[in-house]
C-alpha cells in the first residue's frame, strides 16, 4: 500500500542541531545581502534593468531567509495553555509571506521590463556578466549552506529552490549581457528580464498551494480521507466511522479525528488501541483522536453527517 511509505519515511528524517542550522541561514541572509547591494549598483552604473531584476531576486531571498530564520526561532517555542497547539505554524505564515511578496515584486520586474522594451537604454555589456557571474557563484553558495535543513523545512526548502532559480535566472542574465556586448542588442536585456519575471511568479503560485493547503486546514495531498475510512472499517472492531476530520498542523505534523461505532461485543479501549496503532503504521498519523459509540447510542450510520 503506498501510505506505508510515508510512515515510514517519516520516522527517518535527519534534524540537524537548530543552531547550527540557525548560523547557516544567518551567513546565507549576509551573503545574499552583500550580493544584492552590489548588483543593484552595477545596474544603475550599466543601465542592466536585468541585473537590477536579478539583485531584486536576490534581495527577496534574503528576506525570505530572515523571515524564515525568525520563523524558526519562533516556532521552537514551547506550548502554552494559551497557544496548546505551539507556534510551529509560524513557519507556514511566514512562507505565505515570503511567496506572497514574491509574486508582486516579479509584477513589478515585468512591468519594468515592458517599459523598457518600448525605448531599450544603452547597457554596459561587461558589468552585467561580471556581476551576474559573481552572482551565480553565491547562488551556488547559499543552495549549499541550505541543502541539508531544506529538507526539514518548508521556509528553507523555498529559499534553496529559490537560489537554485537564481542560479538558472544569473546564467541568462550572463547570456543578455554577452549578446549585448556581441552584437549590441539591447532587447535582449528587458526580454530576459520578462523571463526572469515568468520564472519567479510560476515558481512563486505554485509553491503558494501546499502553504494555503495547510493553513486551510487540508488534508494532506498525499493522504485520501476515504482511504483512512477504509482502512479504519476493515477493523474488526469497528462497525462505522463518521465525523472523520484530517488535517496538517503544521509542516510535519499530522492530525485525525474520527467517531467510531464499535462492532457488537467489541472492547472500546482495546480497539480505540488497536485503530490509533493502524492509522500510524498505515499512514504515519501518530496523533489521532477516536470518540466511541455504539448503534445504541442515536449516532451512527448517515444520520451522524460525513
Amino acid at each position: 500500500m503506498p501510505h506505508e511509505g510515508v510512515g515510514r519515511h517519516a520516522g527517518h528524517h535527519h534534524h540537524p542541531d537548530p543552531a547550527a542550522g540557525d548560523r547557516k541561514v544567518a551567513l546565507a541572509v549576509a551573503v545574499n545581502l552583500a550580493l544584492t547591494v552590489a548588483q543593484v549598483a552595477g545596474g544603475v552604473v550599466s543601465g542592466s534593468v536585468a541585473l537590477i531584476a536579478d539583485a531584486m531576486h536576490n534581495l527577496s531571498d534574503a528576506v525570505a531567509l530572515i523571515i524564515a530564520f525568525l520563523a524558526r526561532r519562533i516556532a521552537r517555542r514551547p506550548a502554552t495553555p494559551e497557544m496548546s497547539f505551539g507556534y510551529g505554524r509560524a513557519e507556514v505564515v511566514a512562507a505565505l509571506v515570503n511567496y506572497t511578496t514574491l509574486i508582486v515584486i516579479s509584477v513589478w520586474l515585468g512591468y519594468e521590463a515592458l517599459v523598457r522594451m518600448i525605448d531599450p537604454p544603452e547597457v554596459t555589456g561587461w558589468i552585467v556578466v561580471v556581476l551576474a557571474g559573481i552572482a551565480l557563484a553565491v547562488d551556488l553558495i547559499t543552495a549549499g549552506l541550505t541543502w541539508r535543513l531544506a529538507r526539514d523545512s518548508m521556509n528553507i526548502r523555498a529559499a534553496f529552490l529559490h537560489n537554485l532559480a537564481d542560479a538558472g535566472t544569473s546564467v541568462a542574465v550572463i547570456v543578455s549581457g554577452m549578446m549585448i556586448m556581441l552584437y549590441d542588442w539591447r532587447l535582449a536585456d528587458p526580454l530576459i528580464t520578462l523571463a526572469i519575471s515568468g520564472w519567479i511568479s510560476w515558481h512563486a503560485i505554485r509553491e503558494t498551494g501546499p502553504v494555503i493547503r495547510i493553513l486551510m486546514l487540508a488534508a494532506p495531498p498525499e493522504m485520501a480521507p476515504q482511504d483512512i475510512r477504509r482502512v479504519i472499517e476493515d477493523h474488526a472492531g469497528v462497525a462505522g466511522v463518521h465525523h472523520l476530520h484530517l488535517w496538517q498542523l503544521d509542516e510535519k505534523r499530522i492530525s485525525l479525528e474520527a467517531h467510531l461505532v464499535l462492532a457488537e461485543g467489541a472492547a472500546a479501549t482495546v480497539t480505540v488501541a488497536e485503530t490509533k496503532a493502524l492509522v500510524g503504521r498505515v499512514f504515519g498519523i501518530t496523533h489521532a483522536t477516536f470518540e466511541i459509540e455504539t448503534r445504541a447510542s442515536g449516532c451512527a450510520g448517515s444520520s451522524c453527517g460525513p
